[in-house]
């Protein structure tokens, strides 16, 4: 069996027993950075052999853990910290063991995106993950038009060379929107900042998850029957009249049959 479990995102004592049990009984534990890992697993006595997973082999490691499996050997994952494959290695291999049809299973734990959205306290009915910006121009546009498109919180991950560049880019793409700015999470000097873009970060340390708050629709007072078919009739002079309706539909929350029957019975009037 393969095992992705996840690791402690800052505390070391954010891991569940299950995960320890876990990581103590496999015979090798594939790390993002086994040296980052001994840190943990010596705290907690884990004595399984690792071995690197890592991005820069994944393709390969892939096949070496899955010929792991084949041998009748039991095989952890983990990531640096958090939930290995979310912005970590893992995905590859994930596919890979979907083609050859070998189970794994998951041992679920710490998040640091999910984390944030709480420590954010913005809606967290509707939210999407958008990982890191790009530094290539091209990927960078293309980012910020899916996260423009998004109707509900968005989550990003940025590291300390790069927040303010993507604190700038996040405010050319949205405007003037509210993100909060969250950092050591679950460590002594957790901290979140609730700040209004445009906005730079001073003495910048450690990694951030940025929580982009999506902007509250300002309600608009429903229009009489007679000064909705006089705008109606304004926008039909420059629009057709499906364009028209659905642009009235969508600013006074309205039906489109409700305003083309008002259309129909008056026209002719």
């Amino acid at each position: 069996m393969l095992y992705f479990v996840s690791t402690p995102i800052g505390n070391l004592e954010d891991i569940s027993i299950r995960a320890i049990n876990t990581l103590k009984s496999v015979d090798v534990i594939a790390c993002e950075d086994t040296r980052h890992s001994k840190i943990l697993l010596d705290n907690y006595g884990i004595l399984a052999k690792t071995i690197a997973y890592h991005k820069f082999n994944e393709n390969v490691s892939a096949d070496g853990i899955i010929s792991l499996l084949k041998d009748g050997k039991n095989v952890a994952v983990i990531s640096d910290a958090g939930m290995p494959i979310i912005n970590d290695p893992g995905n590859v291999l994930a596919g890979k063991l979907h083609e050859e049809n070998i189970n794994y299973t998951i041992i679920p734990g710490a998040n640091a995106g999910l984390s944030a959205l709480i420590l954010s306290g913005f809606d967290a009915t509707k939210f999407a993950f958008f990982g890191f910006l790009s530094e290539k121009n091209k990927e960078l546009k293309q980012q910020l038009t899916e996260i423009k498109n998004f109707n509900g919180t968005k989550i990003l991950y940025s590291s300390k060379h790069n927040v303010n560049k993507d604190l700038t880019s996040l405010h050319s793409a949205l405007g003037e929107v509210r993100v909060a700015i969250v950092s050591e999470i679950t460590k002594m000097h957790e901290n979140t900042n609730i700040a209004t873009l445009p906005y730079q970060l001073e003495n910048v340390k450690g990694e951030f998850v940025l929580v982009i708050e999506q902007p509250k629709k300002e309600s608009i007072e429903k229009p009489t029957d007679y000064d909705l078919l006089k705008e109606l009739n304004n926008l039909l002079k420059t629009e057709e009249k499906n364009t028209a309706i659905r642009y009235l539909k969508e600013k006074y929350s309205l039906t489109k049959s409700y305003i083309y029957n008002l259309y129909e019975k008056n026209k002719t009037k």
